[in-house]
C-alpha cells in the first residue's frame, strides 16, 4: 500500500523573514565588510581590537575578549559578552535574535550558537527565532550545537560535538544528540 500524503507542500516562493530585522542596510552591509576583513579571516588580528570593533557596532563586551581567528557573527548589535570570554576558531554566533554570554564562557572550535530555525508545520516555513543565554563559566565544546530557546545555566558543560536542543542544568555535564546529562561537574582549585 503507497501511504498517502497532504495536498499542502512547502512553498518557499512563499518564504518571509516574518517579524525579523536584521538592522539598517548601511549598518548590515559595513558590518559585513569588517566581519569579513577582521573576524572570518584567518588572520591573527589583535584582540583588543577586535572587541573595540564589536563595540561600535553596538556589542556589549566585556575586558578580557579572547577572539580566534574564523570567527563568524551575525549581528554583533544583538550580542552580549561578559569578562574573560574566549571564542575559539570557526565559531560562528549566528545571533539572528539575542545571544547573552556570562562571564568566563568558553566557546571552543567550530562551536555554534544558532538562534533561529524554520516553522516546517507552515507551508511558508518561516524563521522561527529563540535568544540563547550562556551563563557565567559555560563551557562549549568543539563543534557543539546550541539551538534556538536554550540557555546554559552556570557552569554547564555541553561536550563536542553535541546539540543541545534543550536548557541544561548549572553544573552539568551533558553529552549527544540530543544532549543528555552525563554527570555533574566537580572543580578542585
Amino acid at each position: 500500500m503507497t501511504p498517502s500524503y497532504p495536498a499542502i507542500r512547502t512553498d518557499l516562493s512563499r518564504f518571509s523573514v516574518g517579524d525579523y530585522r536584521a538592522g539598517p542596510r548601511w549598518k548590515v552591509a559595513l558590518w559585513y565588510a569588517v566581519s569579513y576583513v577582521f573576524f572570518a579571516s584567518a588572520v591573527p588580528w589583535p584582540y583588543p581590537l577586535k572587541a573595540a570593533l564589536l563595540r561600535w557596532f553596538g556589542a556589549r563586551v566585556g575586558v578580557g575578549l579572547v577572539i580566534k581567528p574564523s570567527v563568524r557573527i551575525k549581528n554583533p548589535w544583538r550580542l552580549t559578552l561578559g569578562d574573560h570570554c574566549w571564542l575559539g576558531e570557526s565559531v560562528w554566533i549566528d545571533n539572528l535574535a539575542d545571544v547573552r554570554i556570562g562571564h568566563h564562557v568558553t566557546l571552543s572550535q567550530g562551536a555554534l550558537l544558532l538562534t533561529g530555525n524554520h516553522d516546517y508545520t507552515r507551508s511558508d516555513f518561516p524563521y522561527r527565532l529563540g535568544e540563547i543565554t550562556l551563563e557565567d563559566g559555560v563551557w562549549v565544546g568543539a563543534q557543539a550545537v546550541v539551538c534556538p530557546g536554550v540557555s546554559c545555566y552556570s557552569h554547564a558543560i555541553l561536550t563536542v560535538g553535541s546539540v543541545a536542543t534543550r536548557s541544561l542544568d548549572a553544573w552539568g555535564i551533558y553529552a549527544g544528540n540530543p544532549a543528555k546529562f552525563v554527570r555533574e561537574r566537580v572543580m578542585t582549585a
